[in-house]
């Protein structure tokens, strides 16, 4: 089984660039964030194609905002919007949840669909909600089955500074706060596994590299989407990348999908970044 998680950010303008991808990669489940688009919208722009490849999906949305998505072709059961007592960022003058989790049994693993808040700044509301709003993803983790599940998608943290390309520009900036790493490291602590990173310890890898300055051209990114797999799943790894050819081309998104093949690898066990960058800078570059 293939499952890939894609920050597609904007799935409508993306549409040109999903379908051939799904086409040419052939993923059985499908997490996607930022879509961007009412559940009416998704379901009038994909479930015609979508249903042509053989996918059945689940989409939460809100319209502009946010948004996420499950296709699967092993599967949709028992699906669920949104997290067991989600905070509301009511300092924003919201009333109801953003939507931001979608979860649903795809070929015997529980698999969620996640967009993190990003926080903003650390003094900001926003980075108080992102992480109460992290607190509740590890109560659904924990109060399930962590053996078989699968969180995966953007989640705006880097774990380590080895995960962005160089540490000392987000000084007093969100993703690399102790906080935020802390309540990473509790969401993995109810069992789940950063399966990128164990299969490529040492590696440069990044998914995510801004659209300004030329960052992706220079390999100047970071490692905030990841896929967080219980002790299942997990073992059943036989290769596990970064799709970086995906964020080439027209029009791209500025996010790159990240690729877990389970128990049969069909491109090999290829990595960590599908094509590698063309001139990386050395590790060193971080410390």
């Amino acid at each position: 089984m293939r499952l890939a998680t894609w920050n597609v950010n904007s799935a409508k303008s993306r549409l040109p660039r999903l379908l051939p991808w799904l086409d040419e990669r052939e993923p059985d489940v499908v997490c996607l964030q930022e879509t961007k688009l009412s559940d009416d919208d998704f379901a009038a722009a994909f479930d015609e194609a979508l249903a042509e490849r053989g996918y059945a999906s689940a989409h939460h949305g809100q319209g502009r905002w946010n948004g996420v998505a499950l296709l699967s072709r092993v599967g949709l059961d028992d699906v669920v919007r949104g997290l067991p007592d989600e905070p509301v960022f009511t300092e924003g003058g919201l009333e109801v949840p953003d939507a931001r989790a979608v979860t649903a049994t795809c070929g015997g693993l529980r698999v969620t669909s996640v967009y993190v808040p990003n926080g903003r700044s650390p003094e900001d509301p926003h980075y108080a909600y992102k992480l109460r709003w992290l607190g509740a993803l590890r109560e659904l983790v924990a109060t399930g089955d962590p053996a078989s599940t699968v969180v995966a998608g953007d989640v705006n943290i880097a774990p380590t500074d080895d995960d962005v390309w160089d540490r000392s520009l987000f000084d007093g900036a969100t993703h690399v706060t102790p906080d935020e790493r802390a309540a990473l490291a509790a969401l993995l602590g109810t069992g789940l596994r950063d399966v990128l990173r164990e299969r490529w310890p040492d590696e440069r890898v990044f998914s995510y590299w801004d659209y300004r300055a030329g960052r992706f051209h220079q390999d100047q990114g970071m490692r905030i989407d990841l896929v967080l797999a219980g002790s299942g799943p997990a073992d059943r790894r036989a290769a596990v990348w970064v799709d970086r050819k995906a964020r080439k081309g027209k029009l791209p998104s500025d996010h790159a999908p990240v690729v877990l093949d389970l128990d049969e690898a069909p491109d090999g066990d290829v990595g960590p970044v599908v094509p590698p960058p063309s001139a990386p800078a050395p590790l060193s570059r971080r410390r």
